[in-house]
């Protein structure tokens, strides 16, 4: 598969213990407690293990956090939250931020921040797989399907669970709607991109591959545009990598568009079309290096030298040529100062996230497990203030690339 993602550092979080020493007055509620830590620290595990998987993800994750709605949700479903929501102090990092934690004392911080880094493996997951030799058709499907669920996480986050916050996100954090915004939009445009080399693939009418390059191309400015408005010190590399597959998008329609324009005989057009595409690939190839020199969050590679983008370079060249020799034995037109406008709509393929809910209520949350936390009892000293040394940096694996043998999405 010919595909390479920018991706931004995990969130690090300070270690939970849910000791409430005094408080705890049952041996159920304290296994509640040592299930809460036990599940955390699993979780938390399974986001650098490259051996996890969706169905391992999607297992650790149920089992924290459907022991955390207990801390958030009353147990006879009203519009009434827990007692316990904030009892206890929860500090994370943000994706673009380094290592300065935010912290809450409060249980729906927790949840957004942990569903958060989710879907951020979701994405990575998809990253890597994507990287693979010789992918399967069934691996392409996998990260089509991965993207498209942390699509519908960040979604979900961002409308359901972000409102309730008591004290809301600063500005360029990750919890701020832009950020997530920009996170759902990526997710879209990046499974798209699988669409497209299946529709490449399977040889479908250079119409419906322009038009979903062109909406493609359109998530990607419209990521790029969300984040325009943040400090170009920890947003500049991400904007890069949104402006290089816009740029490479606008290419790979004006292409396939010259490709539709030449089998309707209008060679000239087609022409100006290719020539359109070729300044935009030539534009994506100076942002490619950009990308390698820009400083901030996110992997220092170099998109240029990967087959997915040198091969539409090739395409772009051997299009043009083939449609400028038709017009000089065949067509004789004249080729237009203006490009084609394209106004685009593709009728298939277009990405929607993939609808996502966090797990209900676990049952070992009962009337009288809640009524075992008695918060009279809680120490008069409760410090809520986070000490910046609790948190550590995430050591994320190190994926190198592999060698690319040119395969696409079979």
């Amino acid at each position: 598969m010919t595909h390479w993602f920018h991706r931004n550092p995990l969130k690090a979080t300070a270690p939970v213990s849910f000791n409430y020493y005094g408080v705890v007055t049952s041996p159920a509620a304290s296994k509640i407690c040592s299930d809460l830590r036990s599940s955390r620290a699993r979780l938390l595990e399974l986001f650098t293990d490259l051996s996890c998987n969706p169905e391992m993800m999607k297992t650790a994750a149920d089992a924290y956090f459907s022991l955390l709605q207990g801390f958030i949700h009353s147990l006879d479903e009203s519009s009434q939250e827990s007692k316990l929501r904030y009892i206890q102090n929860f500090k994370w990092t943000d994706t673009l931020q380094g290592q300065v934690p935010s912290a809450q004392q409060d249980a729906v911080f927790e949840l957004i921040s942990m569903g958060f880094n989710v879907a951020l493996w979701y994405t990575k997951y998809a990253s890597r797989l994507a990287g693979k030799e010789n992918i399967t058709e069934e691996e392409a499907k996998e990260v089509h399907r991965s993207l498209k669920i942390a699509a519908g996480i960040f979604k979900h986050l961002k409308e359901s669970h972000i409102p309730r916050l008591i004290t809301p996100a600063e500005k360029g954090r990750d919890l701020e709607a832009r950020l997530l915004e920009a996170y759902i939009v990526q997710c879209q445009a990046e499974a798209q991109e699988v669409t497209i080399a299946r529709a490449i693939e399977l040889k479908h009418a250079p119409g419906l591959i322009a038009a979903l390059a062109y909406e493609t191309a359109n998530f990607y400015q419209k990521a790029d545009h969300t984040l325009s408005s943040l400090e170009p010190a920890y947003s500049a590399k991400w904007r890069k990598y949104l402006l290089l597959k816009m740029c490479f998008y606008t290419a790979y329609a004006y292409c396939y568009h010259g490709q539709t324009l030449l089998a309707s005989d209008k060679c000239g057009e087609a022409i100006r079309s290719l020539q359109e595409a070729e300044k935009s690939f030539a534009k994506a190839e100076a942002l490619c290096k950009e990308y390698g020199e820009t400083k901030g969050p996110g992997p220092t590679v170099k998109p240029s030298e990967h087959l997915f983008f040198r091969k539409l370079g090739n395409l772009v060249k051997n299009t043009l040529e083939k449609c400028q020799r038709e017009n000089g034995f065949i067509y004789f037109q004249k080729i237009p100062t203006e490009a084609p406008q394209l106004e685009l709509k593709a009728n298939y393929g277009l990405v929607e996230p993939v609808p996502f809910e966090f797990p209900p209520t676990s049952a070992h949350w009962t009337p009288d497990t809640l009524a075992a936390f008695d918060l009279t009892k809680r120490p008069k000293d409760d410090s809520t203030k986070p000490k910046p040394e609790d948190v550590r940096p995430v050591k994320e694996p190190d994926i190198k690339p592999q060698k690319d043998t040119g395969c696409s999405v079979s």
